[in-house]
């Protein structure tokens, strides 16, 4: 599933795939994607915001490979909003959650309706644990 997903990256986004933006781990209900600090700082030497949004951002995309039928559904993002917190100056790991209740909604909602909405919070945090960002976007599943 990871691999799918990151060898899908390269095609559907691949200015994140340039980034180095990466799935280290993907289950129904939790995706964990990471990037490097390598190649995407900024003039103050810690990593430029718009590389904290995109990592934040595929993580709606990336829990829905391994919690929906992706053969059936797609999902959009609508809205995301960013908290930065702390400069990172570390690769950053971000991290976003959805349980199999909310899960079992969104699903049964995008089968009946066409299409679901769902809030994803995301938690973006450098090498040493410290949060330097975190998120909330709003996503909707679709069917094909």
């Amino acid at each position: 599933m990871r691999e799918a997903f990151n060898e899908g990256l390269a095609q559907l986004i691949p200015v994140a795939h340039r980034m180095g933006v990466a799935a280290v781990e993907l289950r129904p209900g939790l995706a964990v994607c990471r990037v490097p600090l390598e190649g995407n700082g900024n003039h103050l030497g810690t990593m430029y915001a718009g590389v904290l949004f995109t990592v934040a951002e595929v993580l709606g995309g990336a829990l829905c490979l391994p919690s929906f039928d992706t053969g059936r559904f797609y999902p959009v993002v609508r809205d995301l909003k960013v908290d930065f917190r702390r400069p990172a100056r570390s690769d950053v790991l971000a991290r976003a959650e959805l349980d199999q209740a909310t899960i079992a909604r969104v699903a049964a909602e995008a089968e009946e309706h066409g299409k679901a909405p769902f809030t994803l919070e995301a938690v973006l945090t450098d090498t040493g644990g410290t949060v330097v960002a975190t998120t909330v976007g709003s996503y909707q599943l679709r069917k094909h």
